[in-house]
């Protein structure tokens, strides 16, 4: 079984690779990180441009169809570029939960307007600081308005609607919940932004006040279409967070050449060497992982659970290790911020608690396990 990617979806992205060295830098990230912008809309643009927003999206649609392996890429190279832009949250996110549990008649509403990036969506599911489950959720809807608060919705701030999960008592067959669509530009929206550790994320908190909705779909089991469209999302931030990786791997490497010390450049010293070999073998370890979940994604394998928890593990230690360690090859010059280490620390950080925290990744693995009880 072959699980490398076409020349096709290679040439995707070398071309978003090209791009984004030559219009977004860690000046960009930096930008959003000093507060001086939301997130580059010049980046952004340059990805809707090059359709890179209807990757996944059938042509049917609006989109370009080209599917998932490619989107995986262009996920890594994002990445690898610390790109602050809204694209996880509404391709990743909102665009799957429409493309998975949307009727015809929402695909043919939404998905061209994603396509085009005429519109930014997201997905509102935190409400507490503790581990989501079904029982947590609170937000309600009442006919057709939703009432209740999102604690923390990535890119809410600059989002023009939300996928939100929300208790619907009476009205699913199988669930106590069920999903909807909210426009986050109508006044009975209150969107108040927090402080995370990365601030690109445009994190948000959202109030919700008899808020005009409808429903996503017909007679969706919520709680269920919220863990397939997280499975799926893993994978995606799993291969964000291998090109973080690299990028923090390459950093060290290229800093250990170039440093002397006692007339040695200091990657000559055996400490330093052994640390960024584990370095490298976590990262070929998750992007093994990651591979194989690529093709679990593009055939809707049976093993997809599996294939996203085990991808999302691997990713997330990796990223863990090489953003921290870069810190640690730097010495005191990397904790400082004029380096840029700490942008991949802060990265890292935040797509580590995404989706949910490692600890439950590691549950789901467990249980998907073929074993497992």
């Amino acid at each position: 079984m072959n699980f490398d990617f076409s020349q096709d979806e290679k040439m995707i992205r070398d071309q978003v690779s090209k791009f984004l060295d030559q219009q977004s830098d860690t000046k960009v990230m930096r930008s959003a990180v000093d507060g001086d912008t939301r997130y580059s809309a010049d980046v952004w643009k340059g990805l809707v441009d090059m359709g890179l927003t209807g990757t996944a999206i059938p042509a049917a649609y609006g989109g370009v169809g080209v599917g998932y392996p490619a989107l995986c890429l262009i996920a890594e190279q994002l990445g690898a570029h610390l790109t602050p832009t809204p694209f996880s949250s509404s391709v990743y996110l909102a665009t799957e939960a429409i493309i998975g549990f949307g009727t015809e008649a929402q695909k043919e509403t939404w998905l061209p307007k994603l396509a085009n990036g005429e519109i930014i969506g997201t997905i509102a599911i935190v409400e507490t600081v503790e581990e989501v489950t079904e029982t947590s959720i609170q937000a309600s809807i009442t006919g057709d308005t939703l009432t209740g608060r999102k604690l923390i919705v990535p890119d809410g701030g600059i989002a023009d609607f939300a996928v939100v999960i929300a208790k619907s008592p009476g009205t699913m067959a199988n669930s106590s919940l069920s999903l909807c669509i909210a426009d986050l530009q109508h006044e009975s929206v209150t969107r108040t932004p927090i402080e995370t550790i990365d601030p690109s994320k445009n994190s948000t908190t959202i109030d919700f006040q008899q808020t005009p909705i409808e429903i996503l779909g017909d007679q969706v089991d919520g709680w269920s279409a919220v863990r397939r469209i997280y499975d799926r999302a893993a994978i995606l931030f799993a291969f964000e967070q291998i090109g973080g990786a690299q990028s923090a791997l390459d950093m060290a490497v290229e800093y250990a050449k170039e440093r002397f010390a006692f007339g040695r450049p200091i990657g000559s010293f055996q400490g330093l060497k052994h640390m960024m070999a584990d370095m490298y073998v976590a990262l070929k370890l998750a992007e093994s992982n990651c591979y194989y979940a690529a093709w679990a994604l593009a055939t809707e394998s049976e093993e997809l659970p599996l294939a996203a928890a085990t991808a999302r593990v691997s990713a997330t230690q990796a990223f863990q290790l090489c953003s921290r360690d870069n810190i640690q090859v730097h010495g005191g010059m990397g904790f400082t911020w004029e380096f840029d280490c700490h942008l991949y620390y802060r990265r890292s950080n935040y797509l580590t608690l995404q989706l949910g925290g490692l600890a439950t990744w590691e549950d789901k693995l467990v249980s998907s396990l073929p074993d497992a009880a």
